[in-house]
């Protein structure tokens, strides 16, 4: 066992020691636990891709349940080891029928751009115009181009939701533009970065858990390495999508609370919109008093006489007392 500082220290004193360190000490400053994401194998099952939050978004949001429409199966490639070639990391790869992934290489293919139907690039740069090229391109073929500025990792986070509603804008103005038009068009987002493999492979993966149902940050990077099997999710960006997810998940629960608390008030309101109701008509359906009768116009009886001394006198021939 290797001796410590501290048995080094009594050993020069020359004081024995009772005890001994079961574990090597450390020094270096305490970091949180590695993010351990399998690796797509042969034996690996993928994560099922289901379209389910962010479609039901709150008012100021843009509705995009017309994803769910949008046929998911056997979209996440399984033999990703035996089919990825080397030269495949300069491409872009689908990661949903509507998102691409990609390297700045890919975003400059016109060939590739006008061939899968691309209609925006999402460039996640470093600083200004540091994909300048991959731009000039884009706004070239009338596509629409959108930029996020990320001069690190850590600074992808605060980009997370940003770019999520971004991707998800766009899909809604094509969709709204081909319904219009009657060719339901279908958006087509490349999101790419100068590798492809780090920066936008995160925003990609912050898209994935905010956009499908009970999908973390681990099933979102497994999904983004089993498409694009080059990307590098290191322990800094594995650690933004762990903090990400818990963002996601509170903003979640408090939007079920918050569509809770509308239903209870909803329903206790339409309680009391019924009792009111039925405390009207019973109201109305109530017997009329003597008072309510001797309002009416319609009654003949004889001026000054009393109802009441109508109905018990009138036409008797014995009465108890006569006038003198």
């Amino acid at each position: 066992m290797v001796s410590t500082q501290e048995d080094a220290m009594m050993a020069d004193l020359h004081i024995p020691l009772s005890h001994k360190a079961h574990q090597e000490y450390t020094y270096r400053l305490p970091t949180p636990p590695r993010i351990v994401v399998p690796p797509p194998t042969l034996t690996t099952e993928m994560p099922e891709l289901s379209v389910g939050y962010g479609t039901d978004v709150p008012e100021e949001e843009v509705d995009m349940s017309f994803l769910k429409e949008f046929d998911l199966d056997s979209i996440v490639q399984r033999n990703t080891l035996l089919e990825w070639a080397y030269e495949r990391r300069r491409q872009a790869q689908m990661i949903l029928p509507w998102l691409w992934l990609g390297p700045f290489f890919a975003a400059k293919d016109k060939n590739f751009l006008t061939r899968e139907g691309i209609t925006m690039i999402l460039a996640i740069q470093s600083k200004d115009n540091s994909l300048k090229g991959a731009i000039l391109a884009g706004q070239n073929l009338n596509l629409e181009v959108g930029t996020v500025d990320a001069a690190d990792s850590f600074n992808l986070i605060r980009n997370f939701s940003r770019a999520t509603n971004t991707i998800n804008r766009h899909m809604a103005r094509i969709r709204q533009t081909s319904m219009r038009n009657g060719s339901f068009q279908s958006g087509k987002i490349l999101v790419f970065c100068e590798s492809g493999n780090e920066k936008s492979a995160a925003i990609v993966a912050a898209y994935l858990m905010e956009t499908m149902s009970e999908f973390d940050y681990v099933k979102a990077m497994q999904v983004c390495q089993a498409q694009r099997f080059c990307v590098n999710f290191d322990d800094s960006i594995k650690n933004l999508l762990r903090s990400h997810w818990d963002i996601v998940s509170a903003r979640r629960m408090v939007a079920n609370s918050r569509s809770t608390l509308l239903e209870s008030t909803a329903l206790k309101n339409r309680i009391q919109n019924v009792e009111e109701e039925l405390k009207n008509s019973t109201v109305q359906q109530h017997k009329r008093s003597i008072d309510d009768t001797m309002s009416d116009e319609d009654t003949n009886m004889d001026e000054g006489l009393n109802p009441t001394d109508l109905l018990r006198f009138t036409g008797r021939d014995n009465t108890p007392f006569q006038d003198s």
